[in-house]
């Protein structure tokens, strides 16, 4: 089921708050992203945004990226990935497939091939763990190209690689070395 329009409008500011802008709601994250669920319903009120309890669990729920979990207490909040703000890693790192892929636009390429992949404006570059969900990523941004990953070799040479709690793997960047198109 697709989120309604006001639904996307109010997922699009939690992302914001909680991935790039905390003072957009009037909140602040902990080290590890979380906020408080009353702060950011609250914060969200004052800017103008129709957040409550029900709205958030239809977001969570409906989601087909998973871009948010709750804490086991109902207390806090977090974006899963996706951070331009400072926020550390989720967990220890892992040891991930040893292949993983990235999906992007075909016109990103060239670029993507001579200088690797980078985080850009994120914190991490996302890796999915198959090449239907890295083209479905892709295909996001364009003509959708799938890119492969030997992430055995970059753990091997000590590159840290993180699980998120959707199945989203981060790292902080893929050199060309590691890339091959798929």
């Amino acid at each position: 089921m697709a989120l309604s329009k006001h639904h996307v409008g109010v997922s699009k500011f939690v992302s914001l708050a909680l991935r790039h802008d905390p003072a957009a709601a009037g909140i602040t994250l902990d080290p590890q992203g979380w906020a408080s669920l009353d702060a950011l319903i609250d914060g969200a009120g004052k800017a103008g945004v129709g957040l409550d309890l029900a709205t958030l669990a239809v977001i969570i729920a409906e989601s087909d990226k998973a871009r948010f979990e709750v804490s086991n207490d109902g207390a806090r909040i977090r974006a899963v990935h996706g951070h331009s703000v400072d926020v550390e890693a989720h967990g220890a790192s892992e040891t991930p497939p040893d292949l993983l892929w990235h999906g992007t636009a075909e016109r990103f390429l060239p670029a993507i091939l001579a200088e690797g992949l980078k985080s850009g404006a994120r914190r991490f570059v996302h890796l999915s763990e198959t090449a239907e969900m890295a083209r479905e990523v892709g295909a996001r941004h364009g003509r959708p190209a799938v890119l492969t990953v030997n992430a055995a070799d970059m753990a091997a040479e000590g590159f840290a690689f993180y699980r998120s709690s959707s199945g989203v793997w981060l790292t902080p960047a893929v050199p060309p070395r590691f890339l091959a198109q798929a």
